[in-house]
């Protein structure tokens, strides 16, 4: 135990040594010769050292800086180029050539530049660098990932380089590394593992095997189940995770809609473009933050929330007292005037913002994800849209079952001659349910904002999506909507890698039209104006 230690320690010194040291010659020489194998030898090894200097060099090597005259290499910085050898600067010799590169030493430069990140100071540099290198650790890489792994003190950093070296030795000569190396990749859930182990257990056409130990096979073919497996539980956990996410989505474009369509009976063509004008209100919000308070930025969904709203609902209650007032119980008027609505709501849009997509960013508290089963992502500005589309539809039920804006709603949904009578003033009524479910729909486009495109045909896009999931879930129904807007989402998700996007959507919209066959009525009974 002692020995190994004073071995590690010795290995430790050797390598805090050679950090700082200057580069061999022999190594510059190489990188200028015509031997194409020798350059590539030459930038692994020269990367191996893990130090500015091999920085230094290689990245002026891709930017084509370097100059080489007898068995001198020159780093050009303007007008003055600094001798390698001796790192004193001086005059470009005139018969100095430049040293070129081809694409295949490109692409080893910047494997190389990749791999030097693994010895920056910060943790997420690190592990992005070991991420990106799970595609395409090689054996002329292992002099790197060994002083990497030796340095690195984080648990799961130091865990994926294990694995790269594992990967890279699956390339040994040496049967023992080469079985040792498939052992340890037995719990990686790297699906890039997958065409290499399928290659060592490949037939010739002599019969003869690419891998020609049997043990070696046999751990081959145990690991790649095990990849197997794994690949199938984080696909699974995917979909599920994904599909909750599209249903929050699917739940928030809908809510409003299930309000306004649902207890008030009107067919609001425009309410997708009420989505778009909450996705515009927070490009605007986030807008000014920029200019008036760049520090504090990452706070502009704090304003965008209540300005969404107010602006959505503000729209929506002027299209009420001005346009739908008059068409209450003549839905094919109400869909033929909304419809129109939404065209000049989009050239509006167009005239202010301009044809092209906006860029609304997500705060850096909303950027990253929580890595689960190894290398699945779960992103945290969809957990919290998860969350944000609960806490609606919770506000939202309490709004309309503990308050006295819902009583009369309710009231008047239900028996609106009865309600005028008893006092209720029906006209006010109608005019804050609609800017209610408009304003639902202004929070849907920020949380739209927040994972796609702005632009000013974003609501067209969820429209058909927001009617298929208040119809199913049952008109009028604030359960049936949670749960056909989840259940539409999961289905999406598991039929898209199955069937393909636009078939999964054909499918699900078939389901609906059998299910609205058998069960008019949707998942729940219905209620609303429409009964009368």
């Amino acid at each position: 135990m002692i020995f190994r230690k004073i071995c590690a320690s010795i290995v430790l010194f050797v390598f805090s040594l050679t950090a700082h040291a200057a580069i061999d010659g022999k190594l510059l020489q190489a990188l200028a010769g015509e031997d194409p194998d020798a350059r590539i030898t030459a930038v692994n090894s020269i990367a191996a050292m893990g130090n500015e200097k091999a920085v230094e060099v290689l990245t002026a090597l891709k930017n084509e800086q370097l100059f080489a005259r007898d068995v001198n290499v020159y780093l050009v910085d303007g007008e003055q180029a600094k001798d390698l050898s001796t790192g004193k600067m001086q005059k470009l010799p005139d018969d100095a050539e430049a040293i070129t590169i081809n694409n295949r030493l490109r692409a080893a430069l910047d494997s190389a530049l990749s791999g030097l990140k693994l010895f920056s100071p910060d943790k997420n540099t690190r592990l992005v660098a070991a991420t990106a290198l799970e595609k395409e650790a090689t054996p002329e890489q292992l002099p790197l990932l060994n002083k990497a792994y030796l340095k690195e003190n984080d648990s799961e950093i130091k865990s994926r380089l294990q694995m790269l070296i594992a990967t890279a030795n699956l390339q040994a000569s040496d049967t023992v590394v080469r079985k040792a190396a498939v052992k340890a990749l037995l719990d990686s859930p790297n699906p890039n593992l997958k065409p290499v182990l399928q290659k060592m257990l490949a037939q010739n056409p002599d019969g003869s095997y690419n891998e020609a130990d049997a043990s070696i096979r046999l751990e081959a073919a145990n690991t790649l189940n095990a990849i197997d497996g794994r690949l199938a539980r984080m696909e699974f956990v995917g979909n599920l995770f994904y599909g909750v996410s599209l249903g929050s989505v699917l739940l928030l474009a809908a809510l409003g809609l299930a309000i306004t369509f649902g207890l008030m009976g009107i067919i609001n063509m425009a309410h997708g473009e009420l989505l778009m004008i909450g996705a515009y209100t927070t490009y605007v919000c986030q807008m000014l933050f920029r200019k008036f308070m760049p520090g504090a930025v990452d706070a502009y969904l704090l304003l965008a929330l209540p300005a969404a709203f107010l602006v959505s609902a503000a729209v929506g209650i002027l299209l009420e007292r001005t346009v739908i007032r008059w068409l209450y119980g003549r839905p094919l008027e109400t869909l033929l005037c909304t419809w129109g609505i939404s065209l000049i709501l989009m050239q509006a849009v167009r005239s202010i913002f301009g044809a092209q997509n906006v860029e609304v960013a997500n705060p850096s508290w909303m950027s990253g994800g929580i890595t689960v089963l190894g290398s699945l992502v779960l992103s945290y500005n969809r957990i919290i849209i998860i969350f944000f589309a609960l806490f609606v539809v919770l506000t939202v039920w309490l709004i309309l079952n503990k308050t006295r804006l819902g009583l009369f709603v309710r009231a008047v949904t239900q028996n609106r001659r009865m309600a005028d009578c008893v006092g209720v003033a029906t006209g006010k009524i109608d005019m804050l349910t609609f800017g209610l479910g408009s304003g639902i729909a202004g929070l849907g486009g920020v949380a739209l904002s927040q994972l796609g495109n702005v632009g000013p045909d974003l609501g067209q896009n969820y429209i058909v999506d927001s009617f298929m999931v208040v119809v199913l879930g049952g008109v009028g129904q604030l359960a049936g909507t949670v749960i056909a807007a989840f259940g539409l989402g999961e289905v999406n998700k598991f039929l898209e890698p199955v069937a393909g996007a636009v078939m999964a959507k054909i499918v699900i919209l078939v389901f609906i039209i059998i299910f609205i066959q058998r069960r008019p009525q949707g998942l729940f009974a219905l209620k609303g104006r429409s009964v009368e």
